[in-house]
């Protein structure tokens, strides 16, 4: 399984759950890489609701692994993205054309779900109609406070900030609106006292 529970933590930090078939009058849904296993989930459960479903899907790292049995799953639309960016503006779109009573679901790394639930939320779609469930990496997407520089898939804390060079402490407190955790300078007050940096959660 690629679920992780994350430790408890600050009010602002996001919580996740687990999808599951809801009715509605659209259902779109969004995942990348291991997220593909929840959206699998809901389709087990309610082989016609994936009928029609809207899919997006990013595979990264998985390559192959996941878009066969997506694609078996036979959604009514299964759009494969390379990235995040180069689907925005099918996600836009969807998003926008959504009727009342359509139901989100996000599945995947916390950046996706963020991003996606940011957008989503922009547009208009209540926060009711949006699922979310974390699946694979726990990498974070991270905001530099000092440059306002955001770093992709951040697994060390603490990190070099790679827009204005800066050694970051990734804190737990989270703007819903930027999609991003904050990395604050650890070493402002003693410049060059660095502790080593240690993956996530380790």
């Amino acid at each position: 399984m690629s679920t992780f529970d994350f430790p408890p933590s600050i009010a602002s930090r996001p919580t996740y759950g687990a999808l599951a078939p809801r009715a509605g009058a659209a259902q779109i849904m969004l995942a990348d890489a291991e997220g593909a296993e929840a959206l699998l989930a809901v389709a087990q459960a309610d082989p016609e609701l994936m009928h029609r479903a809207h899919v997006i899907y990013i595979p990264k790292h998985t390559g192959e692994r996941f878009t066969d049995p997506l694609r078996a799953a036979a959604p009514d639309i299964l759009h494969i993205a390379p990235s995040y960016p180069a689907c925005t503006q099918r996600l836009h779109r969807v998003f926008s054309a959504a009727p009342m009573g359509a139901q989100i679901y996000l599945a995947g790394t916390e950046g996706l779900i963020g991003q996606a639930m940011a957008l989503a939320l922009q547009i208009g779609i209540p926060k009711s109609a949006i699922q979310t469930e974390h699946r694979g990496s726990v990498a974070r997407r991270v905001q530099c406070v000092h440059c306002k520089g955001i770093t992709e898939d951040v697994m060390t804390d603490p990190f070099q900030c790679g827009h204005c060079g800066l050694n970051l402490f990734v804190r737990d407190h989270y703007s819903r609106r930027l999609a991003a955790f904050q990395g604050v300078c650890i070493d402002a007050e003693d410049p060059g006292n660095v502790p080593p940096s240690v993956e996530l959660y380790s």
